[in-house]
């Protein structure tokens, strides 16, 4: 009522004072109101719903609560009915170490991986933390001081965990190591298991495929970003087995994207300009282990020579939607990382090419024809 006796006082125009209504009136103009306060309301409820009922790239997107989300770098995994929404998080101060001056490295400090969940991707809840910042120890993959980067989760069937694995650097970004967490549940806690050099080589920006058969890939930037390393993880995903391909080399490529579609396997990646845009990359291969075939930038639309201002971190299916994929990418504000934005769009295909086609503003119907202009991707 308070509330309502203050709306009141605002507006003389309508209510006299000097005359004191009757009772009854007072009280029939405080339900008109009240009512009209309440129709205001629904309306703006509705109009948030309907908006969240679409997806808007590089907008600022947020969870059920109204916070902003917080997950760059991320990916997803779907899991018994539900997706889960994995991304660094990025709070306090950008800064500029010294060290980075020359590519212009600019960091935030480590605070954790967060999660969030969705049953439809539109809204979601945010799980915390799941993966936390150590830091009192400055020895740790994981101190604050750090680089934990673009987070990738993917279920294990034969041991019922949940692995992440990450790109784990200092600030100079010279360790250049692979980090690997596990939990028992997909919203955590992760427990860190701690980082490698894989192949003996280092490893940079990366990112998880897990194929039909099971078997898990980490697809990664080495030899200083010259040249990306696909390698098999062991059946428990904790490990590299060893047996790894070297591809594109001498491409310089980092925000590496790998999916299977049409029975081919897709590769979308970036190259190496630091927090800035360029095009993206895209490929195709029969195998995993290649050869791949390049198939130049993929983007169809305004500033599709940058990427839309942004850089790939994952694609991923949408249940129950056959051949509906997802490209996610993070559109980074280098000065201000916390305020980074995401772009999310749907993944088609042209003949033997993918597209990503810009849209200010779309939903999952776009799929109900196919991802192609005439139905589904060819097979190989």
């Amino acid at each position: 009522m308070a509330a309502v006796f203050i709306l009141l006082r605002m507006n003389p125009r309508t209510v006299h004072p000097v005359n004191p209504l009757s009772l009854a009136n007072q009280s029939r103009l405080l339900l008109r109101v009240i009512g009209s306060a309440t129709l205001v309301l629904l309306l703006q409820v509705c109009g948030a719903a309907g908006a969240q009922r679409q997806f808007r790239p590089g907008a600022v997107w947020t969870d059920g609560g109204g916070a902003a989300i917080n997950a760059h770098g991320g990916g997803m995994l779907f899991h018994d009915g539900t997706y889960y929404w994995y991304g660094e998080n990025k709070e306090g101060r950008t800064w500029l170490p010294r060290v980075n001056r020359k590519w212009e490295g600019y960091r935030v400090d480590i605070t954790g991986i967060r999660c969030y969940s969705s049953g439809d991707l539109y809204t979601w809840n945010d799980r915390g933390l799941v993966l936390t910042a150590v830091p009192d120890d400055a020895a740790h993959d994981l101190h604050t001081t750090k680089v934990a980067e673009r987070p990738k989760v993917a279920f294990n069937a034969q041991t019922r965990k949940f692995v992440m694995w990450l790109h784990i650097d200092t600030p100079d970004y010279r360790a250049a190591r692979a980090g690997v967490a596990v939990a028992d549940a997909p919203t955590g806690p992760f427990n860190y298991l701690g980082s490698v050099r894989p192949e003996g080589a280092d490893s940079r920006d990366q990112t998880l495929f897990v194929d039909d058969d099971g078997k898990a890939y980490r697809i990664y930037s080495s030899e200083g970003n010259q040249t990306t390393y696909i390698s098999l993880l062991t059946d428990d995903y904790l490990q590299h087995t060893g047996k790894y391909v070297k591809v594109f080399a001498g491409r310089r490529m980092e925000a590496q994207v790998v999916f299977k579609c049409g029975g081919r396997y897709w590769f979308i990646a970036s190259g190496c300009t630091g927090w800035d845009p360029n095009p993206a990359r895209s490929a195709v291969a029969d195998s995993i282990w290649g050869p791949w075939k390049e198939l130049g930038n993929p983007c169809v639309g305004p500033k599709h020579r940058k990427t839309f201002l942004a850089q790939s971190t994952f694609v991923f299916p949408v249940a129950g939607e056959p051949d509906a994929l997802i490209f996610m990418a993070d559109r980074w504000n280098k000065t201000n990382l916390p305020d980074s934005r995401y772009v999310w769009l749907p993944v088609r295909f042209k003949g033997n090419r993918l597209r990503l086609e810009w849209s200010d503003a779309w939903d999952l119907s776009v799929f109900d024809g196919g991802t192609g202009d005439s139905g589904p991707v060819a097979t190989k």
